[in-house]
């Protein structure tokens, strides 16, 4: 028997599957879909909560408003996650799923070296910040069209002024870390993970999903360091079996950065400049720690055979 056979997370093929341009363009549509109904439905649930609250009127002031409720705003992007980006994408995976059926596509099981890799990964994501920090500073290096540079801005100015409402903790990290973590893990490191590897191989998979990734956010002054944290979440559902650890890693990554967003803004939010990264002897030890652990993650996998 294979290890194939032995494998909880093997599957047949499904129609979708043995079609590989229809499967690869279904995957596509559906990550448009994805972002646009997400979106949608994030600016209804605005609009609706403000009719609820009597302060919206006209359109003439919804800019401002906005601004002035980012609490609302943050509310309706977690509900179109949560509808489409999270539960949706449920529906669509039955599209590529055959006799395993969605549990198994997604990789939604805890098998018994699941906690393990939790652990694993959370150290990890913790230990490359250093990196990740070095990679955003190269990235602002490269020209980007003004359009995505004024818009990260504005979403950096919007994320600020959220994180210092008062008493704006446990409603950051639901908000920013934990729907985030959940909703695009089950899309990216679920979905789309696994299908772009049932058609082009595992490296590929990883590579392309986490430029996609990056891309989802539409930030190119931050896509190196964004598909950079998605190739890393990628390769611990691989090696884990299982989605959780990349689910836990995220929140922890969305998490330190709302903690650290509300107690040391002027550190968070300061300009990217060579002055304010970490010494390169930081750098250097991050580096190290993070192939130690990959490494042991490798060791410790039965899903790389």
């Amino acid at each position: 028997m294979s290890s194939l056979d032995n494998n909880p997370y093997s599957y047949q093929q499904s129609w979708a599957e043995r079609n590989g341009f229809a499967h690869w363009a279904i995957v596509m549509i559906w990550l448009v879909l994805a972002f646009l109904l997400f979106q949608v439905v994030a600016g209804f649930v605005f609009v609706g909560l403000m009719f609820i609250s009597g302060e919206f009127t006209d359109t003439s002031n919804i800019a401002e408003l906005m601004t002035s409720r980012i609490d609302l705003l943050f509310i309706g992007n977690s509900a179109g996650q949560i509808l489409f980006i999270g539960l949706a994408t449920f529906i669509v995976t039955r599209l590529h799923t055959a006799g395993e059926g969605v549990r198994d596509y997604l990789r939604l099981g805890w098998g018994q070296d699941t906690l393990k890799y939790i652990l694993f990964g959370g150290l990890l994501i913790l230990v490359a910040q250093p990196i990740v920090i070095y990679l955003g500073f190269l990235n602002s290096l490269l020209p980007v069209p003004e359009f995505f540079t004024d818009l990260q801005v504005g979403q950096y100015e919007m994320i600020q002024q959220f994180l210092t409402m008062e008493g704006i903790l446990l409603f950051g990290l639901i908000n920013v870390a934990l729907v985030p973590a959940i909703c695009e893990e089950v899309l990216f490191r679920g979905y789309v993970l696994r299908s772009f590897e049932k058609s082009w191989g595992i490296i590929a998979a990883i590579v392309v999903s986490s430029i996609v990734f990056g891309l989802f956010h539409i930030q190119l002054g931050n896509i190196i360091p964004l598909a950079t944290l998605g190739a890393v979440l990628a390769l611990m559902t691989w090696l884990s079996g299982s989605i959780w650890p990349a689910v836990v890693a995220h929140f922890l990554n969305n998490g330190a950065a709302v903690v650290a967003g509300i107690n040391f803004p002027e550190l968070m939010f300061q300009d990217m400049t060579a002055e304010a990264l970490p010494p390169v002897w930081v750098l250097l030890v991050s580096i190290v720690l993070s192939v130690i652990l990959i490494v042991t993650m490798f060791r410790h996998s039965t899903y790389t055979e």
